[in-house]
């Protein structure tokens, strides 16, 4: 008997942990990575960082642990391995053999930038390129990201209407979401049901994994791809940017954004382009989107086990069908 596999989508914690330590240490060196990796810190953590930010000699382990009273000594512990799991501190020797605290240098001194100001712009706006004459504004972006996403939900359940590229087939391949045979179009898998299941942020987010545990085999530098959707999740909704000074590898990634419904750029060969809200919301632990709180539609169940969808939205028909045998 074959055991049904559950989709698992882990947190950006989790998948920064399983980066080595030189990835890590590089993506702290961009101090929007810092300020997105701080945000998603728990409270306590975030209170021992604060705590520990200007100070450049190591605190004794003793001293750290009277932070918090005994009786939450077991938050004081999962604190710990949150901020050495991530590289944020590590121990160090003090004079006379004491163990202590410290920040990861890397991490302290970019994570002051992002709160203090200074330091290079993180993105590069479009103000030298003049004004654009097809600008968009928040509710346009908001319509094109929902309908480029759903381009491949409708792609996954079989739609014959919907079309993606070669790339993104084959990742969807890859991610388990679907599969294929020789001679067959692509279908989707018991995974990919699961995935359709998930609210649209946490299924843009395990595509977004998906897309970066294959990324190095694509030739893309890991670090720079992570570091430019950091910068993005801290861009302004409805506000035009330049893509004056990124690297092939940038560009190329831009494009999959592009398709992904995450960026908005009028032509390929365009000098800029619009992250969309989908793309701001990725990694700022926001839970809920413009388009998911917008949406309605009712489902019926009857006792007869006759389904019914009511909905204005075309992709909602081919996924109830998926667990049913429609009767129409």
């Amino acid at each position: 008997m074959k055991l049904r596999v559950q989709l698992q989508c882990k947190n950006l914690h989790e998948y920064l942990k399983e980066l080595s330590p030189d990835i890590l240490d590089r993506l702290y060196n961009h101090p929007a990575t810092c300020l997105a990796v701080f945000r998603e810190l728990p409270p306590l953590a975030k209170n021992y960082v604060m705590r520990m930010l200007f100070l450049d000699q190591p605190l004794p382990q003793a001293a750290v642990a009277l932070w918090v009273k005994k009786d939450n000594q077991k938050e004081h512990e999962q604190c710990v391995s949150v901020l050495s799991g991530l590289r944020l501190w590590h121990s160090q020797q003090l004079p006379g053999g004491l163990q202590g605290n410290v920040l990861n240098a890397i991490f302290r001194d970019n994570l002051r930038i992002a709160l203090l100001g200074g330091g290079k712009a993180w993105v590069d706006d479009a103000s030298q390129l003049g004004p654009d004459k097809h600008a968009r504004d928040i509710e346009s972006l908001d319509k094109y990201a929902l309908e480029r996403w759903e381009v491949i939900l409708h792609f996954m359940v079989g739609s014959p209407s919907a079309a993606v590229s070669q790339d993104l087939a084959q990742l969807l391949i890859q991610a388990g979401l679907m599969r294929s045979e020789v001679g067959d179009a692509p279908c989707i898998t018991s995974a990919g049901f699961q995935f359709l299941l998930l609210d649209t942020p946490s299924q843009l987010w395990y595509f977004t994994l998906q897309y970066l545990n294959t990324a190095q085999t694509r030739g893309m530098d890991l670090v720079e791809i992570l570091s430019f959707l950091f910068q993005l999740s801290f861009s302004t909704l409805g506000r035009d940017y330049s893509v004056e000074g990124m690297s092939d590898s940038l560009l190329t990634f831009l494009q999959h954004l592009r398709e992904f419904g995450l960026v908005f750029q009028r032509k390929r060969k365009s000098r800029r382009y619009y992250p969309t809200r989908l793309a701001i919301t990725l990694a700022s632990g926001v839970t809920a989107t413009a388009a998911d709180s917008t949406s309605a539609g009712f489902i019926i169940v009857e006792t007869n086990y006759r389904l019914y969808a009511y909905t204005g939205q075309p992709g909602v028909p081919p996924h109830a069908s998926l667990p049913v045998f429609p009767c129409y």
